[in-house]
């Protein structure tokens, strides 16, 4: 049932992700595969984050981190810096970890500190004291032991967006994939989708599959196949962001996390590479203008010279991803914000989730019905995961940040998880409520009620033993992170 011809439009880390896992999976059945690109309209280049879940698909192409992250400008992401989002009374930072076996015997400690200070114990739950991830993150090391040891902690990657597309395009050219560099000028479809594409160049391209791969545009799925976006600003607020490049001082410190700070009117992000910083703000539209927020962000980073690049979309996502003989994988799927930088994982999720549903496929309408429901959960669950932030802050200096934590447009999932947190029962029961919807699991739930501070007043003194438990964390934290390497002395060729 796999396809015999596949088109793929659009390049992109996103396109030629879609390109490697198709030829690494189908190519020496038979498949085709060939990617239309055109190097006149280029990407956007700006998403330089990952989750985990990248690891797993360089490791599906057997590609290892020597020989794709120098080609990328590549570093290491041990998790996220939260800090301003907020009051200034409460300590306003917190760090969310990738959740790894080193931390397995403090995690325990960890959940059971959230749950006495939720039944008002005054003790100390804070996230950053019980991960090792964060030791390491704080000390700028990679998670990477000393003498390039085999360690058990996760982490995820910063990254060249521009240069990772270009390095998987030469891998999946090595893989047999097929590119042209063409426009397409016009899509015919028919009764069952999509049939062929008229192209500048190469005139009428056909294949019995088609990949999505436009971007905000979707040519295939939204203007060819009608395809409506559902529109998620009443969620996320967040429509634009500026972007600005600034170069690395010599001998600078080499970050192994990325920074969401909160600003004025939204957050920034400060992605560190091996040779360049890439900075970011998100803001919503309503409450600052491009302008004043171009004139934010310079500010806060330093930087009135390098140049800044503006974005601007509508949150949220399409119904059917797979329609017919079309998939839509990236921002032709959907986009909801750079928060978390959970938009190339759902990229990923998309391509293997495709392939697993085309390997097993028996009933072609019951497979697209429940392989679209599935990437609906997903990104309906990362959406009310991003919300959290937004509900949870306390900050009171701007109408953004009132107006977000006040806002009453959210999922019954989220707003059963935030009141069960709220009262005595059993937190726990309410996350396996909504198991199903949750795209983030239990540990990154109880970092971020407990790193925001989601707790009422404590009414009780601090038991002996939890304090005796957050020492041990804390010593074995210090222990285990000072056998990590630090992140610039690693990467050194």
């Amino acid at each position: 049932m796999r396809p015999k011809q596949i088109i793929i439009v659009g390049g992109g880390t996103a396109g030629w992700m879609c390109a490697n896992l198709f030829a690494a999976k189908w190519a020496s059945t038979g498949t085709q595969i060939t990617l239309v690109e055109s190097s006149s309209i280029g990407t956007l280049g700006v998403g330089e984050g990952s989750t985990p879940f990248l690891r797993t698909f360089f490791a599906q192409l057997n590609i290892s981190e020597e020989q794709w992250m120098p080609a990328c400008d590549a570093t290491y992401k041990c998790g996220i810096a939260f800090p301003n989002w907020c009051s200034k009374q409460a300590n306003n930072s917190y760090f969310h970890p990738f959740y790894s076996e080193i931390d397995s015997q403090l995690v325990t400690d960890f959940f059971s500190a959230c749950n006495q200070r939720r039944e008002g114990f005054d003790c100390d739950s804070h996230p950053d004291h019980y991960f090792v991830t964060a030791y390491v993150a704080q000390q700028n090391k990679a998670p990477k032991l000393a003498q390039h040891a085999q360690s058990d902690i996760d982490y995820a990657y910063h990254f060249d967006a521009t240069k990772l597309g270009l390095f998987l395009k030469n891998h999946g050219l090595s893989l047999g994939v097929k590119c042209i560099d063409d426009e397409v000028t016009k899509v015919n479809s028919g009764p069952l989708g999509i049939e062929a594409l008229e192209t500048k160049q190469n005139g009428i391209l056909y294949a019995d599959f088609f990949i999505d791969c436009s971007g905000f545009s979707g040519l295939l799925i939204q203007q060819t196949l009608g395809e409506q976006l559902i529109d998620y600003s009443g969620y996320l607020p967040n429509n634009r962001a500026v972007a600005i490049q600034s170069e690395n001082a010599e001998n600078s410190v080499l970050k192994s996390f990325t920074l969401s700070k909160g600003l004025k009117h939204g957050w920034r992000w400060s992605i560190p590479l091996q040779s360049r910083t890439g900075n970011g703000y998100v803001y919503c539209s309503d409450f600052v203008s491009e302008q004043a927020a171009e004139q934010e962000l310079r500010e806060e980073i330093n930087d009135f010279e390098s140049k800044a690049v503006h974005l601007r979309w509508t949150p949220g996502r399409i119904n059917q991803h797979w329609k017919q003989n079309c998939l839509a994988v990236g921002l032709s799927q959907g986009f909801l914000e750079p928060l978390e930088a959970p938009m190339l994982n759902i990229a990923q999720q998309t391509c293997e989730a495709f392939i697993e549903f085309v390997e097993t496929l028996t009933n072609a309408e019951q497979s697209r019905q429940q392989f679209n429901l599935l990437i609906n959960n997903m990104i309906d669950g990362t959406r009310d995961y991003l919300q959290a932030h937004y509900k949870l802050n306390s900050r009171t200096d701007t109408p953004y940040w009132v107006f977000n934590r006040e806002n009453r447009v959210q999922s019954a999932a989220l707003k059963d998880i935030l009141s069960a947190w709220s009262t005595s029962g059993v937190f726990e029961h309410s996350l396996a409520r909504h198991q199903q919807l949750l795209t983030y699991k239990k540990t990154s739930w109880y970092c971020i009620l407990a790193g925001m501070h989601h707790y009422s007043a404590p009414t009780k003194g601090a038991l002996r033993l939890t304090r005796k438990k957050r020492q041990r964390a804390q010593q074995q934290c210090q222990q285990l992170a000072a056998q990590f390497i630090d992140q610039a002395s690693y990467l050194v060729p």
